[in-house]
């Protein structure tokens, strides 16, 4: 989530996986050529044994990114209609894990059982999303039914939808399924069979230096431009706020993001709080004139234990189990343009970095950077690092750094916001804000082991179940509530080379 659906300029690595050769489009998602092959098509092996792959996950287009155009009276309609998609297909692949004693002996069981009722389902809801935004004024595209049909991902294929493929960055490819969970069984791994499974992570001794251009802006911003910098201190949710909505994605709706979130900053973020109840809101932030809201997906260790909310929405009854770990360092930090001055940030302005479905979205929108404290150098995307002992995890977030002027958030939650061209500079008219980079430590993650291919008290972070704890999910929030008078001191700062808190 949260970047405009131009071509991705985002130095994320694209060295693309053996299996995207097999990659075809239809129907709005993504279809294996080897999943539908034909008896001539697959030297000799029959189209029943093919299709008899077992399915591991659901990929179902995201019609969320595909409405770019929804009148401002139909989104909080809208929203409502989009999060039961996604409760649909949580619904979906929940009783595609359920029922793989049924798949084992009847071929077409997932597309009769599992698929077409979610078709069926979709059908009805994407409907009631033309009708809100027709009667809002606004005008539904004709075709909304096309993204109703899911597709089944076989185990071993990557996920990427789009065409994008997966990516490799020294730790091999990307499996769905077939990796062992704690408990050593077959499946799609993890301590509630939906991930992470072992070749999610990678030492990270054995990625290599650079291999990874950072994300724009996290390197030096250079001689020219608005080279000074805004730190702000929040804290790492010692308080222990979390839940499982998402007021930028689905307002109005509780556990719209179906997987827990830590806040810093804001302390009234909930689905339903308004951005009267933000502005008014308690802040952690040291500085009481920051009360903008800094939210991510938590980091879990899957070693066989349960949380608080093991029986309970965004949690257990999500596909996310384990100890929730929060982290032991939060870093904020809002940098300037390498090119020029930038702006101040209008009040409620929202942003959303990286997307919770890259794994089945494919990596238009993905913005991840996993390292080890130490190993920095090292970032890698799609993998989860292991660290050395007297290391800790890291990730790092650089926010999108250009705003069209006009809008503090958009229908699809990216079109009002941009990454920097490579030369540093905002296109289509858009105007330079402070980039917000997020680094979060974590010394209290164990490195996991792998032993003779099975995982061992793995981490992970909190997804949607269908997109399986793959590491390339991971995201970032940010809803802008500096007072006036902090956000033009900040700007200062920055367009003054000076370094400032």
């Amino acid at each position: 989530m949260g970047r405009n659906t131009r071509k991705r300029r985002m130095p994320l690595a694209t060295k693309v996986t053996a299996g995207a050769a097999a990659l075809a489009l239809g129907g709005g998602g993504l279809v294996w050529a080897n999943f539908y092959a034909s008896a001539h098509e697959d030297g000799g092996h029959d189209r029943t044994k093919s299709r008899g792959v077992r399915v591991a996950t659901i990929n179902c287009p995201d019609v969320g990114q595909k409405l770019t155009k929804v009148p401002r009276k139909a989104r909080r309609g809208v929203a409502k209609e989009l999060a039961l998609l996604d409760r649909q297909i949580t619904d979906a692949y929940t009783r595609l894990a359920e029922t793989r004693q049924a798949q084992a002996g009847d071929a077409g069981y997932v597309d009769n059982a599992i698929l077409g009722p979610l078709k069926s389902k979709r059908t009805a809801t994407l409907d009631r999303i033309g009708i809100n935004i027709d009667r809002a004024g606004g005008k539904a595209p004709r075709d909304l039914g096309r993204f109703a049909r899911c597709q089944g991902v076989p185990a071993g294929q990557p996920g990427g939808g789009n065409g994008d493929g997966g990516q490799d960055q020294g730790g091999g490819g990307q499996d769905n399924g077939g990796g062992q969970g704690n408990g050593g069984g077959q499946g799609n791994g993890g301590q509630a069979e939906n991930g992470p499974v072992a070749d999610d992570f990678v030492k990270i001794e054995d990625v290599r230096p650079d291999s990874r251009n950072l994300p724009n802006g996290l390197a030096a911003n250079g001689d020219g431009g608005s080279t000074g910098s805004f730190t702000t201190e929040c804290g790492t949710n010692e308080n222990a706020l979390r839940n499982s909505d998402n007021v930028i994605v689905a307002p109005g709706v509780s556990n719209g993001a179906q997987h827990q979130h830590d806040y810093v900053g804001n302390q009234a973020n909930t689905a339903f709080a308004g951005d009267e109840d933000l502005a008014n809101g308690d802040t952690t932030c040291r500085n009481q004139g920051d009360r903008s809201s800094y939210f991510w997906p938590v980091l879990r260790i899957q070693d066989g234990t349960q949380d608080i909310d093991q029986g309970q929405p965004g949690g257990g009854q999500d596909g996310n189990v384990g100890k929730i770990v929060a982290p032991t360092a939060a870093e904020l930090r809002f940098v300037g343009n390498r090119t020029g001055d930038v702006v101040a940030m209008p009040r409620a302005l929202r942003i959303i970095t990286g997307d919770a479905k890259a794994f089945t979205n494919g990596l238009n929108n993905a913005n991840t950077a996993w390292s080890c404290t130490g190993f920095e150098d090292r970032q890698v995307t799609d993998k989860y690092p292991i660290c050395p002992e007297g290391s800790s995890v890291v990730r790092t977030t650089a926010f999108q750094s250009c705003w069209d002027g006009q809008n503090i958030d958009s229908a699809n939650h990216r079109t009002h916001v941009d990454f920097v061209e490579a030369d540093g500079t905002c296109s289509n008219g858009f105007r330079a804000i402070p980039q917000l980079q997020v680094r979060l430590v974590y010394d209290n993650i164990p490195a996991p082991r792998i032993d003779d291919g099975r995982l061992v008290n793995p981490y992970a972070v909190d997804t949607f179940p269908e997109q399986l704890h793959k590491p390339i999910t991971d995201h970032n929030d940010f809803i802008n509530f500096f007072d006036e008078d902090l956000m033009n001191r900040m700007v200062e700062c920055i367009n003054s080379g000076q370094d400032c808190q």
